[in-house]
């Protein structure tokens, strides 16, 4: 009898966690239809461009940049502890397969880009990191909680999102996914 108290416990502060979360998403999402922002990047939908500066060399960045590539995108802040386990994942999927068409993007949610430049900087990040904004996560479907990263095809695409840490092989099997999403139309545009 006390270990059925226990698990329900446990199941009904699970559910209350999950409501608050859920709420807090909506209230993002809501936000951005007042605003007029596109609400998205569901699955199969083409993910919303954007424009934002890159933390280290101060240039403009958009997503459109890398049209014809897989892209990685991944929102995360130098606070979050999954990110700092995935970050070198990350790393390692960039070098491993830019020649493939790989283009791995981070877009830190700090409040400023000290810490984020000096963190990038320790850790070898070997692709763009960019200052994020609030409207850059609400058309991403607003940024409740970090990480969220969304892979997406050589077609513009979303063909996955991941909210928290993935486990690394999960990471692999998309990343390959994506590379091969379009591959023969992309390989078809350019013998053109």
């Amino acid at each position: 009898m006390r270990a059925d108290l226990k698990r329900n416990l446990l199941v009904a502060m699970v559910l209350v966690a999950t409501a608050a979360m859920s709420s807090y998403g909506a209230g993002h999402a809501s936000s951005a239809r007042k605003t007029g922002a596109q609400v998205g990047a569901a699955v199969g939908s083409f993910a919303p461009d954007f424009k934002l500066q890159d933390i280290r060399t101060g240039k403009s960045v958009q997503l459109s940049d890398f049209k014809g590539k897989a892209v990685l995108l991944n929102f995360w802040a130098t606070w979050c502890p999954s990110c700092k386990v995935e970050m070198p994942w990350f790393i390692a999927m960039q070098k491993i397969h830019a020649a493939d068409g790989l283009q791995v993007i981070g877009i830190a949610m700090d409040d400023g880009p000290g810490p984020v430049s000096k963190f990038a900087d320790n850790i070898n990040v070997n692709y763009p990191v960019l200052q994020g904004t609030e409207k850059v996560a609400e058309l991403y479907g607003g940024v409740s909680a970090l990480p969220v990263t969304f892979y997406i095809g050589r077609d513009g695409r979303v063909f996955k999102r991941v909210l928290g840490e993935p486990i690394r092989g999960e990471v692999e099997i998309a990343v390959k996914a994506i590379l091969s999403s379009g591959e023969s139309a992309t390989i078809r545009a350019a013998a053109r």
